[in-house]
């Protein structure tokens, strides 16, 4: 790159970096100015949200220069420029979380017939945080967006659970997020509503024009008539609930399923132990995992039957352990030392096929049975 090139964009990135300090700088004292108030007015959500705007704004620039001038670089720089990349993703973490949060204060601000909660709590301070959990739930979104994915890759992967549900209506999604997999019985015909306790989640649902309401799963399910659902789907929910609320939610479902409906629980496969020091460790919200025979049986005991287990997401090749492929002509050679390479290779490629099935087998599984 010619030098003129590298003070240009040297200079974009200090202008950049100028804006972004002066816009962090007026989102930090109208924050402060708001909640030094005993009470938040739609007049402040508003003048918060213009504040986060403007700083999203020049966040962005400051990441899409730094991307220029990295790209920009030569390999023999690589290891200087390793801690701008790390500072690179936390900008765009920060940028997530911050996209999320600005979602949640024009929701608030735009009225109680828009808001999920009352709007007086859309700005968090120690004590609403404290009050009031909800006041957090964009970043769980946020988590969310960052760890498992884009919406349109989730909706394709779960699309998979749509055929068990044809010909059923009034299915019920338990814990439906962002509304993925309810966009995707719609797609697949299925009539189907949502629940979830995250406020933010069952925004961009709604926003989406998927039926979804906020609401606790076992006390939404105990008060539904008996044989009302058509079918119930929980997708890496289960993983969430203490074992007793689970077990309730279980036989809760079971009383208001029509005889012949389907269940299905996913969840991360604790058994393969990638998947558990990985996806289940990760997530700060995990309260217990649950085998898969655990979760065949606690379906079968609430009385469903035809209970099957369903494998997904498998490990990828890569990842797994390698076994050695020794040449023919030392396999078959009957000499001392081709034996004992012979015997080595053996062994150490049976303790790979047994170090795989229990470290890199199946990342997700699901629990499908049926209402007697």
């Amino acid at each position: 790159m010619a030098p003129e090139d590298r003070d240009h964009l040297e200079r974009e990135r200090l202008g950049a970096d100028q804006r972004y300090n002066a816009a962090l700088t007026e989102l930090d004292r109208v924050v402060t100015l708001v909640t030094s108030q005993a009470t938040a007015t739609r007049e402040d959500a508003g003048r918060v949200t213009n504040a986060l705007l403007v700083f999203l704004q020049q966040i962005t620039a400051f990441v899409e220069t730094k991307d220029r001038q990295l790209v920009a670089g030569t390999a023999q720089r690589f290891d200087a420029l390793t801690p701008a990349l790390d500072a690179i993703t936390e900008l765009r973490a920060q940028v997530g979380v911050l996209q999320r949060a600005t979602e949640m204060l024009k929701r608030s601000a735009g009225g109680p017939q828009s808001a999920i909660r009352p709007p007086q709590s859309a700005i968090p301070n120690p004590q609403s945080a404290i009050a009031s959990p909800e006041s957090d739930d964009y970043k769980y979104l946020g988590f969310e967006d960052a760890f498992r994915g884009a919406g349109a890759p989730i909706e394709e992967r779960l699309r998979v659970y749509v055929p068990i549900f044809n010909g059923r209506s009034n299915v019920l999604d338990i814990g439906c997020g962002r509304g993925e997999l309810l966009a995707a019985l719609r797609h697949g015909g299925v009539s189907a509503r949502g629940i979830d306790t995250n406020s933010a989640m069952v925004a961009v649902a709604r926003e989406r024009g998927l039926d979804a309401q906020q609401a606790d799963a076992l006390a939404y399910v105990t008060s539904l008539p008996p044989g009302s659902l058509g079918g119930v789907i929980a997708t890496q929910v289960i993983e969430h609930l203490d074992p007793r609320y689970l077990m309730r939610l279980i036989d809760a479902a079971a009383d208001k399923l029509q005889p012949g409906s389907p269940i299905v629980f996913e969840t991360i496969n604790p058994a393969c132990w990638l998947a558990f020091f990985s996806s289940y460790i990760r997530d700060f919200t995990h309260v217990r995992p649950v085998h898969p025979e655990t979760l065949q049986y606690l379906l079968r005991a609430s009385g469903f039957t035809r209970v099957e287990i369903r494998y997904s997401a498998p490990v990828p090749e890569h990842m797994k352990m390698k076994t050695v492929d020794l040449p023919a002509d030392v396999l078959g050679a009957s000499d001392s030392p081709s034996k004992a390479l012979a015997q080595i290779a053996h062994t150490l490629n049976a303790n790979a096929v047994i170090l795989n099935n229990l470290l890199f087998s199946y990342l997700d599984y699901a629990a499908i049975g049926y209402r007697s």
